[in-house]
């Protein structure tokens, strides 16, 4: 039986890129691109977790690796004149990110039934922040963090478990990226695939997609995953 739901977060519970963007275009600043900003700045993302796994960095909660990258973004696009606050700021705009439209209502569609939680690579502050900004209705905040690894090590999903006192196959890691369900999986967690075309900008290949039957559940949004365990339930 199926008992709490951990959702992946950027991207799949809320657009990171799109909101980059206009955080950038209400800056007002002329000549910037700032979709290729935002592209730039997650693309920083899994190299810099790899300096951590390779023993280059100590530890490092995400806010830290987003604001390596980031200055070297701004050294690059034209912007070292930001001062420390500034650069602070912009830093926290992923504390900031907006959630896709079905998100919330879907969220709390699956929290009448099932203990749901954030299980992202962000740091407990971050995801706090963005819950309480963005009205995510978490039950409880669960993060990378509080295992000192980073997704898709087997680590992060197997506490997380642990620390909701249940057994992985009573657990759905819901993901729009195939690397993370697939190493849910493998940790013995069913899988949920959330599709968001749109992650990479409309129109871009870049997304992931699976197919019916690739995973435990593929539904088209979060709306649609909650339809598809009701519909499960009602089947048993």
């Amino acid at each position: 039986m199926i008992k709490a739901i951990l959702f992946d977060v950027f991207g799949t519970v809320v657009d990171w890129r799109g909101s980059i963007i206009a955080e950038g275009v209400r800056r007002g600043i002329p000549g910037v691109d700032w979709a290729r900003f935002a592209d730039g700045w997650r693309a920083g993302y899994a190299p810099s977790m790899e300096r951590v796994r390779r023993g280059e960095l100590p530890w490092t909660k995400l806010d830290g690796l987003h604001r390596m990258t980031l200055d070297g973004l701004l050294e690059e696009f034209g912007l070292a004149a930001l001062d420390e606050e500034d650069r602070d700021h912009w830093n926290r705009v992923w504390h900031r990110l907006t959630p896709w439209p079905d998100s919330v209502a879907g969220l709390e569609q699956l929290r009448q039934k099932y203990t749901i939680a954030p299980l992202s690579n962000g740091n407990v502050s971050l995801l706090t922040e963005m819950a309480k900004r963005a009205a995510l209705p978490w039950d409880l905040i669960l993060s990378a963090e509080l295992s000192r690894h980073y997704k898709p090590d087997p680590e992060v999903y197997l506490y997380a478990v642990e620390l909701l006192s249940l057994e992985p196959s009573e657990v759905v890691m819901a993901a729009a990226h195939r690397v993370d369900l697939e190493a849910a999986r493998r940790c013995g967690l069913r899988t949920a695939f959330v599709h968001r075309p749109a992650e990479h900008g409309v129109g871009s290949r870049a997304a992931d997609s699976a197919e019916h039957g690739e995973f435990d559940f593929v539904a088209a949004d979060i709306l649609d995953l909650a339809a598809k365990l009701a519909l499960a339930d009602e089947k048993k």
